[in-house]
């Protein structure tokens, strides 16, 4: 019974010993972290700031919280816009009748009349700098019909992007229930929307007119005031009610690097315009853009079997590049083609054929899709037939 009671005893003291040092280094581990990871945005109730070359998020803060994004929605709806213009569905130029619903449209607007026209490319300044919510309704009714076809886009688009935090119920982002976003998702949205590169024409103008040819010109002044007083600012959108407080996604470009910064629930213009320069300045300062390939590059042949073409050459369609901490030590920095085995015809055009992996050392730091840049049909008997009988007699 002695040697059972003295054996419970020390088990409970080993216990006791181990917990408050197992405490103590969770602790550690906590703040640790904290300290490796600045707090760019203390007034923000959600944040984050993102390359968006590469994608990497450099800074997140409550990133994946769903909340009330204002008109930071007009993000997406421009995107849909820009999108339709390549798909060649709508033209700058096309014109845009003014809906009675769409002119109905409180908030921040443009003053459009039941039945006023206006080119696609006003809309869009409308859009962008003034924030207009009955431009967004009238080219949302244009592009789909309607602004409830229009937002059954925004949300195929958000689960096209793989999107989890979004759900819209309008185009423009007046108070609605259900209708949220994240910081991370608006991010990932303008991204998508920044690889439009005429968007920042319209997000990076500080002052423009409206009606100019009219006896009573419309002038506009960009609502994100960054675009005036932060050096490589251009675009993208503000965002404000009384519910989602203040929004900004913005972005700026320097010495080759764009920068991605959303902040959400901010308490007042001045304290967001200062969180997103402080995170601009966070970004350009600590971190570099390193190339692995430029756009046009070859980067590698690639052997297909039983195709009309043998092999198909990759070339970069686009640059690839890896972000770097500016003390980092880039002499360790590796590359390879990592392809899919056995690549036989047919081959569609955009397949992905394999990666092209980056390592920093022995770590993966980054993975690229390649992709088929052409189509390659299977060979017919004949053409095989005869690349079997020229290896027989050692014929190329």
């Amino acid at each position: 019974m002695k040697k059972m009671l003295l054996i419970v005893v020390t088990v409970l003291c080993l216990v006791s010993l181990s917990y408050p040092v197992n405490g103590y280094a969770a602790e550690e581990k906590k703040k640790a972290t904290s300290q490796t990871q600045p707090d760019l945005a203390p007034s923000a109730l959600s944040a984050v700031l993102m390359d968006a070359d590469t994608g990497t998020i450099i800074y997140e803060k409550n990133s994946h919280d769903k909340l009330p994004p204002a008109s930071i929605t007009k993000i997406m709806t421009m995107l849909l816009t820009l999108e339709a213009i390549d798909s060649g569905k709508l033209k700058l130029t096309d014109k845009v009748r003014t809906s009675e619903y769409a002119a109905s449209m409180g908030g921040s607007q443009i003053f459009l009349e039941p039945g006023e026209e206006m080119s696609v490319d006003e809309m869009l300044k409308g859009i962008a700098m003034a924030s207009g919510n009955d431009a967004s309704v009238a080219i949302a009714e244009h592009i789909a019909g309607s602004e409830e076809a229009f937002v059954q886009m925004m949300n195929n688009r958000v689960a096209e992007l793989g999107l989890k935090d979004s759900h819209f119920v309008n185009c423009n982002g007046l108070p609605a229930d259900n209708h949220y976003s994240s910081a991370h998702d608006i991010a990932v949205i303008s991204r998508e929307l920044l690889k439009h590169k005429e968007v920042t024409k319209y997000t990076g103008a500080y002052q423009d007119y409206l009606r100019k040819e009219s006896k009573s010109p419309f002038w506009l002044v960009n609502t994100n005031k960054l675009v005036r007083f932060y050096t490589g600012a251009d675009g993208l959108k503000t965002g404000y009610t009384s519910e989602a407080k203040f929004c900004l996604s913005a972005t700026a470009v320097r010495d080759g690097l764009r920068a991605i910064s959303v902040v959400m629930g901010e308490p007042n213009t001045k304290t967001r315009n200062s969180e997103v320069s402080k995170m601009f300045d966070f970004m350009f300062s600590q971190y570099t853009k390193h190339t692995i390939y430029k756009q046009g590059d070859v980067i590698g042949k690639v052997e297909i079997k039983k195709g009309k073409s043998k092999e198909i050459e990759l070339v970069a369609g686009q640059q690839y590049s890896v972000l770097m901490k500016k003390i980092g030590n880039t002499s360790n920095l590796k590359h390879e083609l990592q392809l899919e085995p056995e690549l036989k015809a047919p081959i569609e055009q955009g397949q992905v054929l394999g990666n092209l992996v980056v390592y920093q050392g022995d770590q993966v730091i980054k993975k690229f899709e390649l992709k088929s840049p052409s189509k390659v049909d299977k060979a017919g008997w004949w053409t095989m037939f005869k690349r079997t009988t020229a290896k027989l007699f050692f014929v190329d």
